[in-house]
């Protein structure tokens, strides 16, 4: 049996002022990459009355595709591209970056509670500079072994395909167990595959995984075991290893320091690279970059940062 890593989500501020608070377990001093997942943060559930929700003002990205996926609630996108669409449970929002785009996520006020995962894919250096695009996908229930349920969003597996486009091979699911059960499936040798624990606990091919934890088994397994001992909703992702270094800091991946530094300064100046989102009428127009931190911004690899 594979050995698993596993994650300890940290606590992180999300969106500036009066921000919100997620459970981040990628990226991660030890790792960086499921495949070329880069970022996995997971929070709720949280009652808006008393959190306020989720109101992140217009942000940039570069190099890299967003993937939203809730499990209860509701949030409003706006993009620079001119999309207007709601993210709600069972269907996958997956927005292209590319060369660069602006967006903001609130929370309807239809929204009491607030749960689900926000997930971040890095881009190729050949498809790095892509031009903005979102794609959609009611991702529809299907059985997946007797007490096992799941919502195949990305990829496929179990026979059972996702008609969203990636630019790299990769795998989501949401997996909903009962207790007691067990899902045994044939792998794809070739990917990375990590579990994350929404609720209940599990044991990922041997190894107990808790609320919120993040269970990682490298390439080469064939076949996959999940057995809830509570009842359990997982995120399983993967994807094949990703080989390129980069450099990940606030909303940006580039390939070095000096590249984010210039993607900063031309969100700070409004510059046409990210466009402008239309509609969103929260508590700011935009949101401003932090300072960089002193010295140089370090590259990341598959097993962490350089």
């Amino acid at each position: 049996m594979p050995d698993v890593q596993v994650l300890r989500p940290r606590e992180v501020p999300l969106g500036g002022p009066r921000s919100m608070t997620v459970r981040r377990t990628l990226p991660h001093r030890d790792r960086s990459f499921i495949g070329a997942w880069c970022f996995v943060d997971h929070y709720g559930p949280d009652e808006v009355a008393s959190t306020g929700g989720m109101d992140v003002p217009p942000h940039p990205h570069t190099g890299l595709q967003t993937v939203s996926w809730l499990f209860e609630g509701e949030v409003e996108h706006r993009d620079s591209a001119g999309v207007h669409a709601m993210v709600r449970p069972g269907e996958v929002n997956l927005m292209t970056s590319g060369h660069g785009i602006a967006h903001s996520e609130v929370s309807t006020p239809e929204t009491d509670e607030l749960h689900g995962v926000q997930l971040w894919v890095v881009l190729p250096e050949a498809d790095r500079e892509l031009q903005r695009e979102f794609q959609h996908h009611a991702a529809p229930l299907v059985p997946l072994a007797g007490g096992v349920d799941g919502r195949v969003f990305l990829g496929s597996i179990a026979g059972h395909t996702s008609p969203i486009r990636t630019q790299t091979p990769l795998l989501g699911v949401e997996v909903t167990l009962d207790e007691g059960a067990t899902w045994t499936v044939d792998a794809d040798p070739a990917y990375e595959h990590g579990l994350l624990v929404d609720q209940g606990k599990v044991t990922f091919d041997g190894t107990v995984l808790e609320r919120g934890d993040l269970g990682i088994v490298d390439a080469g397994a064939s076949q996959l075991t999940v057995t809830a001992l509570d009842p359990t909703r997982a995120v399983l992702l993967g994807g094949t290893p990703y080989e390129e270094s980069i450099v990940m800091w606030w909303n940006f991946i580039g390939r070095d320091h000096d590249e984010i530094v210039a993607f900063r300064e031309q969100w700070q100046s409004r510059s046409e690279r990210f466009g402008e989102v239309d509609g969103y009428a929260g508590r700011l127009s935009w949101l401003p970059a932090p300072e960089l931190p002193g010295g140089r911004l370090r590259s990341r690899t598959r097993h962490g940062r350089h």
